[in-house]
């Protein structure tokens, strides 16, 4: 069950990628989350849509308890699949360190409440497929092919070299979003979730899941559980040492904490005694706080809202922030309230136009869409980052409204297009610009060559309420490194009629 579920989560990855049509929605796993979409309608103040499969899965936890994470979580089969099972520790006690994940989930939760999904990064869901969709084969495709053209493989070999000599110093420039650093970090968030489960099993999933904690809740109420025949138990203690998630303790007669028991039935297969079994119960279980004091958990809630605080204060101090080009129709707003930072838009742009943001000054920021038009343009006739955007947060327009959809506005650096610093006729932006009334005029200007002769030059002038920021005429300049000419995002995105 976790290969095929597994292969079903990599089939709508890679599917959804390659924009190959599938009968399943790409975004299935989102909408199977609840905790995405309980936080996202929380953030939103509105009922999401995830909510309605994640209200299955919540279904599934109450009757069969937290199976979801040992049988269905394909982040949770990555990491059984790579434990080491002779570093696992054999002492039968569960830690009290499991309860950082109840922590970690009203952390998520009183994020949404006050208007920020920053926190939801630590989703399990979230984690995999924007690690896969935006650091892994984004790295692969550039590894084994030579990409758009060679123009683009030079700008995204220089944006990472650049980007990354920025991040080791801390001088992130405005403006200069690096491209491959936020994705990186990605990667290194994984290598270190991979590390910590090599040292011990599940450590992603016994301490600090969201989801797993959520699901915990409920599961303490589930009808089916783990149940053990202290006639037949030999007290081997086979079953507490077998255990991936540390649930069973040996000094409470090898009973589990059904909060943590993921059954994956391991127990029940490795029992020699034949004393374990799944059974049916109609009462509660009782949470177990054994190692928590009153005054850790108020410090523990205090350091949350700090830590919430924290990832809004820079955005309070400086108003905005530092503004990004988004998706076409969306706003800085609906990216804050609704945005799960899951990556699925990124995987599925077609020009490779957007890309998880880095933190920059507003860290709350960080891996929500933003476009890059120097690596990828918004194509014209495209819509898919809306209809796959499983929240909103990107919405669903028509080809009409999104033609009409004002992303940014381009400038042009005269100090470094050609026709405006060296007096040589190039006209590549107003070539490219796909609207019908080009966003971009040519004015014939009398100039003095370098041999003293007077002639004409052609030079570019962009139409500031025709622009709509597609980013085509920056993506397409023939300068190296940056462009010439440059998308820049506007105050009050929106739509102009008659585009």
């Amino acid at each position: 069950m976790q290969a095929l579920v597994l292969a079903l989560f990599l089939y709508l990855l890679v599917a959804d990628h390659a924009g190959a049509g599938t009968v399943l929605p790409a975004d299935l796993f989102f909408h199977l989350d609840p905790l995405a979409g309980l936080s996202s309608s929380l953030a939103s103040r509105s009922f999401m849509a995830p909510v309605l499969l994640g209200l299955l899965t919540l279904a599934l936890t109450l009757a069969l308890g937290r199976a979801w994470c040992s049988w269905a979580c394909p982040l949770g089969t990555l990491l059984d699949w790579t434990s080491l099972r002779r570093l696992r520790h054999p002492r039968g006690r569960p830690s009290p360190w499991r309860h950082v994940k109840y922590v970690t989930l009203l952390a998520v939760l009183v994020g949404a409440v006050l208007g920020t999904l920053g926190l939801l990064v630590l989703d399990p869901i979230t984690i995999l497929f924007r690690t896969l969709g935006s650091g892994v084969i984004p790295g692969i495709n550039l590894a084994v092919t030579r990409g758009e053209s060679w123009l683009y493989r030079f700008d995204a070999l220089q944006g990472f070299l650049d980007g990354f000599d920025r991040f080791v110093r801390g001088t992130l420039l405005p403006g200069a979003e690096p491209y491959f650093v936020p994705s990186l970090a990605l990667l290194l968030v994984m290598a270190a979730i991979l590390a910590a489960n090599a040292i011990r099993p599940r450590f992603w999933c016994r301490y600090l899941c969201p989801l797993g904690g959520l699901l915990g809740l409920a599961s303490r109420v589930s009808l089916l559980r783990r149940s053990v025949d202290q006639e037949k138990c030999s007290r081997c203690r086979k079953c507490a040492r077998e255990c991936p998630v540390g649930a069973i303790d040996s000094e409470k007669e090898y009973r589990s904490d059904p909060g943590e028991c993921t059954l994956c039935l391991r127990c029940v297969e490795g029992c020699p005694a034949h004393a374990i079994a799944l059974r049916r119960e109609t009462r509660p279980a009782a949470p177990d706080l054994e190692g928590l004091t009153r005054r850790q958990v108020l410090g523990s809630f205090g350091l949350m809202l700090a830590g919430v605080a924290l990832l809004r204060l820079p955005s309070v101090l400086r108003g905005s922030g530092r503004r990004r080009l988004r998706p076409p129709g969306s706003s800085e707003d609906d990216i804050m309230r609704r945005c799960i930072r899951c990556g699925i838009c990124v995987n599925i742009c077609p020009t490779r136009a957007i890309h998880p943001a880095g933190p920059g000054p507003d860290y709350d920021h960080l891996w929500t869409p933003a476009l890059v038009p120097r690596l990828g343009y918004c194509d014209y006739s495209c819509r898919r980052c809306g209809e796959a955007c499983p929240t909103g947060a990107i919405p669903a327009l028509t080809l009409a409204e999104k033609q009409s959809a004002v992303i940014g506005t381009a400038r042009i650096d005269t100090t470094r297009c050609i026709p405006w610093s060296q007096n040589t006729n190039c006209i590549v932006c107003q070539e490219m610009c796909p609207l019908a009334e080009k966003a971009i005029e040519l004015e014939d200007v009398a100039v003095t060559n370098g041999e003293g002769l007077e002639t004409t030059v052609r030079r570019p002038v962009v139409l500031p309420d025709r622009c709509i920021g597609c980013g085509l005429c920056e993506h397409q300049c023939p300068l190296n490194g940056e462009a010439a000419i440059r998308v820049y995002p506007e105050e009050g995105q929106g739509r102009r009629q008659g585009r």
